[in-house]
């Protein structure tokens, strides 16, 4: 009997290593060099990088990249008439459940982005935590 349970204990370690809890992976986006992604469309939704609630998925910090990923994504947006843009880092804000996250949670990180002609700072809410299909914004183009 104890034979039994044992080899039992033993079959039921080896089937649960051998499957995975874990959703499908995103394809990582496509790096056009060190310094950037590339970009390939501008998003339809409106609110995309704009509001805590749709933030730009850049991924990487379970890799040890996820601040060079938002700069790369950053990187690769021009304004709507291809000017350069430039962009500072506000903070982070706006705690949110991930499992990519320490202890289960993450902050997304606020960018203040400008060009010239703008009138007005525009805030880019990026999560560097969970990786997602990357765009341009509406307003912005891309290199």
């Amino acid at each position: 009997m104890y034979k039994s349970l044992l080899l039992l204990f033993f079959a039921s370690l080896l089937l649960s290593a051998c499957s995975s809890s874990k959703k499908a992976a995103r394809p990582a986006p496509a790096i056009r060099d060190e310094n950037r992604f590339e970009l390939t469309a501008i998003s339809d939704d409106p609110t995309y990088g704009y509001k805590q609630e749709n933030p730009v998925k850049v991924g990487g910090a379970r890799e040890q990249s996820g601040p060079a990923n938002e700069r790369r994504f950053l990187n690769a947006l021009t304004g709507p008439n291809g000017e350069t843009i430039s962009y500072h880092r506000k903070g982070s804000c706006c705690p949110f459940k991930t499992p990519n996250g320490f202890a289960g949670g993450g902050l997304l990180d606020m960018y203040e982005v400008t060009y010239e002609g703008l009138k007005k700072p525009i805030v880019i809410y990026i999560n560097m935590y969970d990786a997602g299909e990357l765009k341009a914004p509406q307003g912005f183009k891309f290199k």
